[in-house]
């Protein structure tokens, strides 16, 4: 296949959002992957270990040739099969394996032989992964860095939807980024959560913006955490203070902790959604036990239990309200407060969200 057919150039793939075929096996895939991949795979998992054995054992020769006799016959056509209907549907569609060797050769190979042409990443997976992580460690260089912070409930993510220059950090990693964030679909790999971040900033770069908007978080969402570099520079970002009356914050965290969260495990097709639901919060609030104290503790599982009881007998929710309010003012204010008194050198505006997003838009 003629060089035309390899592609280097992974700030146009991003910015397109170009649709791509991972020919990885399923365990690669599941691994790290990029925006808009599919895996379309030449070889299953158990295929690619009994290839990678032979080469071991016997060299490339011989494990290419038994790749070929694993993957013929009636196998071999679906496989083509899956590749031929997904350029079908995206003509612009490139492919790729992992080092952008011998499994996507192949793959192209067997593609133009039907009849049809695909470009294929030079230097596969691999090359374009090194170009994201080099991407996010050197993006500090090309903007000035602003974060949105305020007390839990405030409202920050709501407001971070509303602003164009935004990295929205929870929204990436799947997770409400607080004790209570979890959610049921599973939080990205480390890995697809750089890929994701990458995408995300190379693109916002490539408007013009010079500023960038994150959400005061800490290092970790969750399970995932943010690049060193990325994260010590945000620690040097002027803070943007959201500020919202308590009865607000209340009610936009009740309806995430309470109404959005019994509806997502009503969703989910739980047996018995509600139970699972209160074992979850349950499991949460034992977490920050030592950091509650032992006292407040008992005092707000108390509330919550008698809230849950309240909604068995009657079905209403309103209870909860007290419960969230604890958490709120007990809990998490405390704890907030603290973190910005340590930073409050970088803090640079305070008010409301209209008056923040006016502040913001000067950026």
């Amino acid at each position: 296949m003629s060089d035309m057919y390899l592609c280097s150039d992974f700030k146009s793939i991003v910015l397109n959002n170009t649709p791509l075929i991972d020919v990885r096996a399923p365990v690669e895939f599941e691994k790290g992957a990029f925006n808009n991949a599919t895996n379309l795979l030449l070889m299953n998992d158990e295929e690619r270990h009994l290839v990678g054995i032979h080469y071991k054992e016997k060299g490339n020769t011989k494990a290419i040739k038994l790749g070929h006799e694993l993957v013929s016959g009636t196998k071999k056509e679906t496989r083509i099969k899956s590749w031929l209907d997904f350029i079908d549907a995206n003509p612009n569609a490139i492919l790729y394996c992992f080092r952008g060797g011998q499994r996507s050769k192949i793959s192209q190979e067997w593609i133009y032989e039907a009849g049809y042409n695909i470009t294929r990443f030079k230097g596969g997976y691999k090359a374009f992964r090194n170009y994201l992580l080099t991407q996010l460690e050197e993006s500090p260089k090309h903007f000035n860095p602003i974060v949105l912070g305020g007390r839990t409930g405030s409202g920050k993510t709501i407001l971070l939807k509303k602003i164009e220059n935004s990295i929205d950090l929870e929204c990436l990693a799947n997770h409400r980024g607080s004790s209570f964030g979890r959610k049921l679909t599973p939080q990205p790999s480390q890995i697809n959560f750089e890929n994701n971040l990458a995408y995300d900033i190379i693109k916002k770069l490539d408007t013009g913006f010079k500023y960038l908007v994150f959400e005061d978080e800490g290092k970790n969402i969750g399970s995932t955490y943010m690049p060193k570099s990325l994260a010590n520079y945000l620690l040097t970002a002027a803070l943007v203070i959201l500020e919202t009356p308590i009865n607000e914050r209340i009610d936009t965290t009740f309806n995430e902790y309470v109404t959005e969260a019994q509806k997502m495990y009503k969703d989910g097709g739980f047996i018995d959604a509600l139970a699972e639901w209160r074992d979850d919060i349950l499991s949460a609030m034992s977490r920050i036990k030592r950091r509650i104290g032992g006292e407040r503790y008992i005092h707000v599982t108390t509330i919550f239990e008698n809230a849950y009881n309240e909604q068995i007998r009657s079905g209403a929710l309103d209870a909860y309200k007290e419960w969230v309010e604890y958490l709120l003012v007990e809990y998490y204010d405390p704890m907030y407060d603290y973190q910005i008194l340590n930073r409050s050198e970088n803090v640079k505006f305070r008010g409301s969200s209209e008056e923040v997003l006016a502040y913001l838009a000067l950026f």
